[in-house]
C-alpha cells in the first residue's frame, strides 16, 4: 500500500484521529497539526452534518469544516484512499496527509461500551487504526474529556486539542508592568539622556534590561525617589522612558476619581492617552475595572470631546439559569444585563455632586440624564459589518469571547475610536472557553508590543473589605 511505504520513510511522523468537536471549535483545526497526517472518520463527517444548521457559532464551525474539506477534497487528483497531501490547500501551514474513512471498520469494542453511540463508534475507529498501522503512531485528537477517558480506559492514546490555547500556563501573561531592580540607575545610567518635554520627564537609558521591555509597557520604582514611567520607544538595547501624569493627586482627578493604588494610575494613564487605540484590562471582581474606564469615556466624552459617545457591549452568558426572553428594544433587552453600568453610573455622579457641581436632586437628575444620553448600550448580536467613528468602546466582561468573536468585535473600530477590553480570565462563564482560550487571553497576548496598545493587570481589590477578602478566600 502506497500509505504503508510512506508512513515506513517518516516514523516520525503521527496519524491524528479528529472527534467531531475538533472541528467545530476551530474549522482551521484540519490545518494546525504542521507535518503529522490527519484521519477523519465517517462518524465525524456524520455528526458535522447533523449540527450544520442553525445560526449558533458551533453550527457556523460546522458548515466551515465542511466546506475547507470540501476544498481540500476536490484539490486532489489522486485516490482518497492514499491520503490528501494538505501542503498546497493550506499554503505551506501543514505537510501531512489528510485521511478520510473509504471503508466499513468492525473493530471489536468490550460488550460494556455500547456501539450505537457516535463517539464509541469514533473510538473503535481508533482502535482499528492502532492495530493495522502499527508502523504510526495513533492519537485521539478531542475536546471531551470523557471521551478521552474512555479512550484511555480502552488503551488508546488520547489528547486535547491544544492549539486554540494562546498560553498553558495564564501565570505567564503579560502583566503590562514591571518592577524594576534598586540598581536599575547604575547598570542602565551610563550616557543616560533626559530632558522635559510637555511637563513629563523623558529618559533614554540602554542596557542588558532594555532588551526585554515592550513598548507601552509600565515600569516603576518604588523608594525614596519613586518612578512611574511608560515605554514610549524600544531600538534594541536602548528605551526611552516617559514619566506619568499622577493621577492619584486629587488635582488629576477624572470625572472626581483619583486612583487608589499604582496598577489604578497605571491603567488612568493608558486609558487617558490618545495615542493608544486598544487597552486591555484584566482583574478580579472590585479592582475598579469598570468605574475607571467609565470615569475616562465620561471626561473624553462630555469634556474634552475626544469621542463622540461611549458604546458599551458585553457577552449575554447568564451565571445561573437563563430568566427567558426580555421584552423590548435592543438597549431594554440589554439592561438586565448591563447592572455594572448602573452601578458605577451612581458612583459617578455622586462623585460630580460631592465636588461641587450640579447641586440638588434636579442637578443630579440632570446630569444623569445628559450622561445616558451619550451611552449607547449594544447587543453583540448586531456588531457584524457596522463601523464606529469616533467612539469609546467598552468590551465588559471580554474574558466570555472566543477569540473569533473577540476579532470581530476589534474589527468595527473606525478612525478615531477607543476599545477598552474589560475582563477577569477566572471567571469565565462561557461552557467550552478556558482560562488559556479565552478571546482576552488572546488578544493580551497578540496585542503585547504595539505602538498604540496597552495592558494592565489590576491587583487590589479597592471595592470592599468584605469583597476583597470573598475574592481570595473563596
Amino acid at each position: 500500500m502506497a500509505t504503508r511505504k510512506s508512513a515506513a520513510k517518516v516514523p516520525g511522523t503521527k496519524l491524528f484521529v479528529l472527534d467531531t468537536n475538533v472541528l467545530m471549535h476551530d474549522p482551521t483545526s484540519l490545518y494546525r497539526f504542521e507535518e503529522h497526517d490527519i484521519f477523519v472518520p465517517m462518524m465525524t463527517l456524520e455528526e458535522l452534518d447533523n449540527n450544520k444548521k442553525g445560526m449558533s457559532e458551533v453550527s457556523r464551525n460546522a458548515r466551515q469544516a465542511s466546506r475547507m474539506m470540501d476544498d481540500i477534497v476536490s484539490s486532489c487528483e489522486a485516490r482518497i484512499e492514499e491520503g490528501i497531501g494538505l501542503a498546497e490547500p493550506s499554503r505551506g501551514l501543514a505537510a501531512g496527509r489528510l485521511y478520510l474513512q473509504t471503508q466499513a471498520i468492525n473493530a471489536t469494542l468490550p460488550a460494556s461500551v455500547p456501539t450505537a453511540k457516535a463517539d464509541n463508534q469514533i473510538l473503535a475507529v481508533v482502535m482499528h487504526l492502532s492495530e493495522q498501522r502499527q508502523d504510526r503512531h495513533v492519537i485521539l485528537v478531542s475536546k471531551d474529556i470523557n471521551m478521552r477517558i474512555k479512550a484511555r480506559a480502552l488503551g488508546l492514546e488520547a489528547q486535547d486539542y491544544f492549539n486554540d490555547k494562546v498560553l498553558e500556563d495564564t501565570d505567564l501573561l503579560y502583566t503590562g508592568m514591571r518592577e524594576l531592580p534598586a540598581d536599575f540607575w547604575e547598570t542602565h545610567g551610563k550616557d543616560m539622556k533626559s530632558w522635559k518635554e510637555g511637563g513629563r520627564a523623558l529618559y533614554k537609558v540602554r542596557g542588558p534590561l532594555c532588551a526585554d521591555m515592550v513598548i507601552n509597557e509600565l515600569v516603576y520604582q518604588e523608594g525614596e525617589k519613586p518612578l512611574y514611567a511608560i515605554v514610549k520607544e524600544k531600538d534594541g538595547a536602548e528605551v526611552l522612558l516617559e514619566s506619568l501624569i499622577d493621577f492619584a493627586h486629587q488635582k488629576n482627578n477624572i470625572w472626581g476619581i483619583v486612583a487608589r493604588n499604582r496598577e489604578q494610575n497605571f491603567a488612568m494613564n493608558l486609558l487617558m492617552n490618545p495615542e493608544i487605540d486598544f487597552v486591555s484590562l484584566l482583574g478580579q471582581a472590585g479592582t475598579g475595572k469598570t468605574l475607571l474606564t467609565l470615569a475616562a469615556g465620561l471626561t473624553q466624552v462630555l469634556e474634552t470631546k475626544r469621542y463622540a459617545e461611549i458604546i458599551m457591549t458585553r457577552v449575554t452568558v447568564p451565571v445561573g439559569e437563563d430568566i427567558g426572553f426580555l421584552p423590548g428594544t435592543e438597549e431594554e433587552k440589554m439592561a438586565p444585563w448591563m447592572g455594572a453600568l448602573e452601578d458605577n453610573l451612581d458612583v459617578l455622579n455622586g462623585n460630580v455632586e460631592e465636588g461641587g457641581g450640579y447641586g440638588g436632586e434636579w442637578g443630579r437628575a440632570a446630569t444623569r440624564d445628559l450622561i445616558r444620553t451619550r451611552i449607547k448600550v449594544k447587543s453583540l448580536n448586531f456588531m457584524r459589518g457596522r463601523t464606529f467613528i469616533n467612539k469609546f468602546l467598552i468590551i465588559d466582561e471580554a474574558q466570555n469571547l472566543t477569540s473569533k468573536q473577540m476579532k470581530t468585535l476589534i474589527t468595527r473600530a473606525g478612525p478615531g475610536t477607543k476599545v477598552v477590553c474589560l475582563g477577569n480570565i477566572a471567571q469565565i462563564d462561557t461552557p467550552y472557553l478556558t482560562e488559556g482560550s479565552s478571546g482576552l487571553t488572546y488578544v493580551v497576548d497578540r496585542f503585547k508590543g504595539w505602538a498604540h496598545s496597552g495592558h494592565i493587570t489590576l491587583q487590589r481589590g479597592e471595592r470592599s473589605r468584605l469583597a476583597d477578602y470573598a475574592a481570595d478566600a473563596l
